[in-house]
């Protein structure tokens, strides 16, 4: 089988334990581009935290970014394509979210305002230390549901995993498939965060727009990740990698499961995929 498009999550996948980017996955990336892949970045972070890192790894053209919302062209930051929380739902989620936290609420970086938040000082202090460092993009108001963007990425919050689990539990039973719910490990920080993004969205929803427009189909597609927002990606892609440092669910997805981020497990899962081609 021949593969044509590499599919890379960032954090827990690419970046080591410590969120750091090492000169031989930027080897290992840039010999699957000279071989012929296409590279795609596909990640949970929003643009102006994960530009730095793919910039950095040498790539341009299209990323998925915020779990698939969102589908920006890396050097010029233009949106290709959008999923965006629709307006009808979210004073709903914004209430459910109240009951075990702060809420955030997360737009288009089309100016210098990313996310939107009220009470930071009653947050956890999880989501304190995260809005600490994205403070220069993050602006304070009374009421987050009276924000009236029409580019709504996705509301969440941060916190400890029981309290987030039960919120999800009860996001999912409230609000079914009009809603798409992660609860994902907070990396780089601590606890684990919950989002709730438009119904459909997922990191494969969002590569396959990029495969569409290149011609490219599932079946020509390695995709390699490590935490519960890979699991659609790994298990449709045609050839599904799974970190070793991965949860068990998408290991349980994986077609292949290779070495951790900490012991060059990308590194491994980029080999592969070339070999593979």
């Amino acid at each position: 089988m021949k593969y044509r498009l590499l599919a890379l999550d960032l954090d827990g996948t690419v970046l080591d334990p410590y969120g750091g980017l090492t000169d031989g996955v930027r080897r290992a990336v840039a010999a699957a581009v000279e071989h012929g892949l296409q590279v795609v970045v596909c990640t949970g972070r929003r643009f102006r935290s994960a530009v730095p890192i793919v910039t950095e790894l040498g790539l341009s053209g299209p990323m998925v970014i915020n779990n698939g919302v969102l589908v920006k062209d890396i050097e010029t930051g233009t949106t290709r394509h959008s999923r965006y929380l629709p307006a009808s739902i979210r004073a709903e989620v914004i209430a459910l979210v109240r009951e075990a936290g702060t809420p955030l609420l997360y737009v288009d970086s089309r100016d210098d305002t990313d996310i939107f938040t009220e009470r930071i000082d009653d947050a956890h202090p999880f989501q304190r230390s995260y809005l600490a460092d994205a403070a220069p993009f993050t602006v304070a108001v009374d009421d987050v549901a009276a924000v009236g963007r029409d580019d709504v990425i996705m509301i969440s919050t941060m916190g400890d995993e029981d309290t987030l689990g039960e919120l999800r539990l009860r996001g999912r039973k409230c609000f079914g498939d009009r809603i798409t719910t992660h609860q994902i490990i907070n990396k780089n920080y601590d606890g684990v965060v919950v989002e709730f993004l438009a119904p459909g969205t997922s990191k494969w929803a969002g590569l396959c727009e990029i495969a569409k427009a290149s011609g490219i189909e599932r079946h020509e597609i390695v995709a390699v990740g490590d935490d519960t927002n890979d699991v659609d990606m790994i298990r449709n892609a045609g050839l599904g990698i799974a970190m070793g440092n991965a949860v068990r669910a998408v290991k349980s997805a994986a077609d292949r499961v290779v070495r951790s981020n900490a012991e060059g497990g990308a590194i491994a899962a980029i080999e592969l995929a070339i070999l593979k081609s």
